[in-house]
């Protein structure tokens, strides 16, 4: 009898725990409530298509839908398998649970309390913690990515599972991948010219190591091969300290030290400097060096002084005659010692959102000084300076001074023409409260208007905790970083990977269809463009993404 009741209490106790958790497919569209009671409604995925070459993202929700016990829940990850093409690896599938961070709402540009606008918890960090524990009445995304490989060999439609464990109850959940024959390029030969500015500072203090260390190098690599798969272009470096006089959590320092011996004379270390651009290059990031700022948001200059053993500050304005000596020896040296490591030609003096007559007077200076060295800017557009400027980054609200016409003669003359968006822009954006979709859209808005990418100011200048609340002091929640400490995901970072994918794979075809003379094919293409419309983006992005990719996807088949 005793037997009985423990047989009977068992399938009891396993059919709860089967019935506990439930899971079905989701959108990545969407960034799920924590609370499993709240209804939403969206359309499911568990099959797409992809060039061999590309990553693809999946979403499944998963819900503990008991009232008073929490489930610890395990996930695998399959092998993919095709019955014509050869398998892709479980390795290949990286991804976990959707936790949240709280956020607030768009408020501007400025600074303002932390709390002054509210806060709200929205999922956005995709963390590897694996099993995870799943309250009672609560639910979660488990958002993961495929990495299909460039093989020849992997074609035909793959199918895959994931294995979901609680409390010893396994099921499985299949999804499939449609592998065309096309391949997509590696990551570094992508030619959407993406701008992460990096914040070497934030990584040392959130891993606690000394800043330039080996440690600190350690810990660097793993964010920066991250930025690198998505085909970053550019070494963010610093010549002054704190060019944008210290507005983030952690404030940038100089790569380069500044002596004024005790005769007078100046000498330039770029031991820092060296470090910084090399281990870049080595985690595949070498296209631009581009340093900042002749013009810093304060107009005041640190130094050492050898004479009295201590650090001083030069105040001094393009212009001025005292901002032309102390610039003019620095930028002798340095470009002697970028020509000397072979770096010249791709390093710029790089300055943000300055003014017209500012950025006379420093052009001014480069070129007497340092002739030949490239300039790059991210702000409005003066006419006055365009051909001095070699990467030009507009502001979304003033990128409409590049016509057809501009923009054909810089691509002619091998120049950059980018855009950006930073807190002055509710849409299209990357906050942590943004849809998913709006991350996108950024690329593909690029490829709508002609421009070679888009910039932003902040990979990962991280607030206090950022995997726990991405308010800051100023700008809207999650402005300062799209990825999280150790390297962990975002949704924000994976759908902007997947628009430049759409991106890349959208010129391919285009050249193709041009080189063919398809005239039918670049029609379709053409269309295609008509789906993405900056004007509908605070209501419609998911559907013309959806569109967009779709459509992409049938031509590409």
């Amino acid at each position: 009898m005793k037997k009985l009741i423990l047989i009977i209490v068992g399938v009891v106790m396993a059919f709860a725990a089967s019935a506990q958790l439930k899971a079905r497919w989701g959108s990545i569209d969407v960034r799920y409530p924590l609370d499993c009671k709240t209804s939403v409604c969206d359309h499911a995925v568990n099959n797409v298509m992809a060039w061999r070459g590309e990553r693809v993202n999946l979403q499944l929700v998963v819900t503990n839908e008991s009232n008073d016990k929490e489930c610890v829940v395990e996930y695998r990850f399959s092998d993919l398998k095709s019955n014509i093409g050869k398998p892709i690896p479980a390795s290949n599938v990286v991804g976990g649970f959707v936790q949240p961070v709280i956020t607030d709402k768009f408020t501007g540009c400025g600074r303002h309390e932390v709390d002054a606008y509210g806060e709200e918890l929205v999922a956005d960090r995709i963390t590897d913690t694996n099993p995870t524990t799943l309250t009672a009445g609560s639910r979660r995304g488990l958002w993961f990515t495929v990495q299909v490989p460039q093989d020849e060999k992997v074609v035909g439609t793959y199918k895959g599972y994931v294995e979901l464990v609680c409390n010893g109850k396994k099921k499985r959940y299949e999804y499939f991948i449609s592998v065309t024959a096309r391949t997509l390029p590696a990551p570094k030969d992508w030619t959407f010219h993406l701008d992460l500015w990096q914040n070497p500072y934030a990584v040392a203090r959130v891993h606690n190591v000394e800043l330039w260390s080996d440690e600190h190098f350690d810990v660097l690599r793993p964010y920066m091969l991250k930025l690198a798969s998505a085909g970053q272009k550019a070494i963010t470096a610093t010549l002054i300290d704190r060019p944008w006089d210290g507005q983030t959590c952690d404030p940038f320092g100089s790569m380069v030290t500044w002596v004024r011996k005790a005769d007078g004379s100046w000498w330039y270390d770029f031991t820092i400097f060296d470090r910084w651009v090399e281990f870049m290059m080595s985690c595949g990031i070498d296209k631009e060096i581009t340093c900042f700022s002749m013009i810093p948001w304060k107009l005041s200059f640190r130094y050492y002084d050898q004479a009295t053993h201590s650090h001083k500050y030069i105040n001094c304005a393009p212009g001025e005659e005292t901002y032309a000596q102390f610039w003019g020896g620095m930028l002798s040296a340095f470009s002697a010692h970028l020509k000397e490591k072979g770096w010249f030609d791709k390093t710029f003096i790089s300055m943000d959102e300055r003014s017209l007559a500012q950025m006379q007077a420093a052009i001014k200076v480069i070129k007497e000084y340092a002739p030949g060295m490239k300039i790059s800017m991210a702000g409005n557009y003066h006419p006055e300076i365009e051909e001095d400027i070699h990467d030009y980054c507009l502001d979304i609200f003033a990128y409409g001074a590049y016509t057809p016409e501009l923009l054909a003669k810089r691509r002619a003359q091998g120049k950059v023409s980018t855009y950006y968006t930073c807190c002055s822009a509710e849409y299209p954006n990357l906050f942590t409260f943004s849809s998913p979709a709006d991350a996108e859209f950024i690329a593909l808005e690029a490829l709508k208007k002609g421009l070679d990418g888009y910039l932003r100011w902040a990979y990962n200048s991280w607030t206090v905790t950022p995997e726990e609340d991405s308010r800051f002091i100023a700008w809207p929640a999650g402005d300062t970083y799209v990825i999280y400490p150790f390297s962990i995901s975002s949704i924000r970072w994976e759908r902007l990977v997947q628009g430049i994918q759409q991106f890349e794979k959208y010129k391919i075809l285009l050249a193709e269809a041009k080189s063919e003379g398809n005239e039918e094919r670049i029609a379709e293409l053409e269309e295609l463009l008509e789906y993405i419309d900056l004007n509908r983006i605070a209501t419609d992005s998911e559907r013309m993404v959806g569109a967009f990719r779709e459509g992409l996807n049938a031509i590409m088949w």
